[in-house]
């Protein structure tokens, strides 16, 4: 089996759309400061996410691809979304009659263009809402994570269609809270359940990839518990000199408490209901992809000079960044700046916990878990309280379709020179999850181009664009093959 497009065709087609059009498209989204609702309450008043929504929508609706229909759907008191169909194609390229049908093969294809916040660290010249391109990499927030989802799949619908190669009836959905845990999108997905229809196979360009020399998929995500940790030991601050040694520092108990939730020595979470089995399929595909990136595991990492990670086992460090809980502090509340630190006992001190979580575990039930942990039998009856925002759940791809694993396969041999590689991801998709149940035979296609040192999220995020074009090519080369597998 070889791709049913025509490699050198695709390669120049996807070239020149991603230079002449989708470049100049993302350089205007990325100066757009369009961060997630969590992290701009007044989103609405800012008016940056309708920027960003209209930007998208207008390219779309400028694609050369017949049938394609656009709306921007917006429910009361909730973000929007850009909801696109495409009618299916036929073997000679043309709309087929009754291939709007939403009862149809569908494929769904899903992004989002909410953003992150700026971060601090970014290297001169470059700043989250500046894009800047170097070479093959476009610097800014929001370009890989996931401004670009949007444009790449139209344009892979546009490649099907100029080869004159079927596709099934798309649907493309891009929402603008995923970076929030996306709360808005089930109510979505309920109210355009009957215009989605039963997607057959799911498209999510919102992942990652262990390099950039070959097609990646993702077969699992963690979960995600976020909360905050607030210790109060006084009613209000105290000279240090007159209460430290009588009255318990706030920072201490608050040490005491995670410790009860991490080993600070390995890492290593201590609640057992965080835990599970991890599958021997999942182990073996760390295995192969750590086989496959060498040190190129942990090396994408900015470690400053002399640090390491946490093991020297590849396979494990995989695993531990999918199928291991693992705790973060994100953030603190308390501490004044070292400049305007005084010689006070604090009143009390507050954490901002991120704990990802394996897939297959119920998220309540692990909140739960770690909210009782952290609030029992709390240290010199301090007040100790863990409020917990809503829960994501993780994520395990269903067993792979034949039909799917040799076009993966095929498309990345054909546009990267290499075999398409599987691993876990330890980020959080909610989408994905709610798929999962929504949709229990439907096969995932879930890749994206958040590589070695992309860093989203952080300072210094990049779109690898050489990547992104291939990619494209590969995204067409599956929806062809969905269209005639058997």
């Amino acid at each position: 089996m070889s791709t049913k497009l025509n490699v050198e065709g695709a390669h120049a087609s996807a070239d020149r759309a991603w230079e002449q059009e989708i470049v100049p498209a993302l350089t205007e989204y990325i100066r757009i400061p369009n961060k997630s609702p969590a992290f701009d309450p007044e989103w609405r008043e800012h008016g940056h996410m309708d920027r960003a929504v209209a930007l998208i929508a207008d390219w779309c609706q400028k694609q050369p691809i017949a049938g394609l229909t656009l709306e921007v759907v917006r429910l009361e008191g909730r973000t929007p979304v850009i909801y696109m169909e495409i009618p299916a194609r036929g073997p000679g390229g043309q709309v087929v009659e009754g291939g709007a049908d939403r009862s149809a093969d569908t494929v769904l294809l899903y992004g989002h263009l909410d953003k992150q916040p700026e971060m601090v660290g970014w290297r001169e010249p470059l700043g989250p809402w500046e894009p800047v391109r170097e070479g093959d990499k476009l610097y800014g927030r929001g370009g890989a994570d996931d401004g670009y989802a949007a444009f790449a799949s139209l344009l892979a619908l546009r490649l099907c269609a100029e080869q004159g190669l079927p596709h099934a009836r798309c649907v493309v959905l891009i929402e603008a809270c995923e970076e929030s845990g996306s709360p808005d999108l089930p109510a979505y997905v309920d109210a355009l359940a009957e215009r989605i229809g039963k997607p057959s196979l799911i498209v999510c360009l919102d992942s990652g990839c262990g390099n950039y020399e070959q097609l990646w998929t993702t077969t699992s995500l963690r979960g995600l518990i976020q909360g905050t940790l607030e210790v109060r030991i006084l009613r209000e601050g105290v000279h240090s000199g007159s209460a430290s040694g009588l009255a318990p520092s706030s920072f201490r108990i608050l040490r005491q408490l995670l410790s009860r939730i991490e080993d600070e020595g390995t890492g290593q979470v201590q609640v057992d209901a965080l835990h599970v089995e991890i599958p021997p399929a999942r182990i073996e595909q760390a295995r192969a992809a750590a086989e496959v990136l060498g040190d190129h595991v942990f090396d994408e990492l900015p470690f400053v000079e002399g640090a390491r990670p946490t093991t020297d086992d590849r396979q494990e460090l995989l695993l531990r960044r999918t199928w291991r809980p693992a705790l973060s502090v994100t953030g603190a509340d308390g501490l004044p700046p070292v400049a305007n630190a005084g010689n006070v006992l604090r009143p009390f001190t507050k954490a901002k916990l991120s704990m990802r979580i394996p897939p297959r575990i119920v998220p309540t039930r692990a909140a739960a878990a770690l909210k009782e942990t952290l609030e029992k039998d709390a240290p010199y009856g301090a007040e100790v309280t863990f409020k917990v925002s809503e829960p994501s759940a993780g994520w395990d791809a269903p067993a792979l379709a034949p039909w799917l694993g040799e076009a993966m396969k095929v498309a990345s041999e054909a546009f990267f020179g290499k075999p398409a590689m599987a691993m876990g991801e330890g980020g959080t998709i909610p989408f994905m999850a709610m798929l999962g149940e929504k949709f229990p035979e439907a096969q995932f296609l879930i890749t994206g181009v958040l590589g070695p040192q992309s860093n989203a999220h952080g300072p210094n995020e990049f779109l690898h664009l050489a990547y992104g074009k291939k990619l494209t090519c590969c995204v067409a080369s599956v929806l062809a093959d969905h269209a005639t597998r058997k």
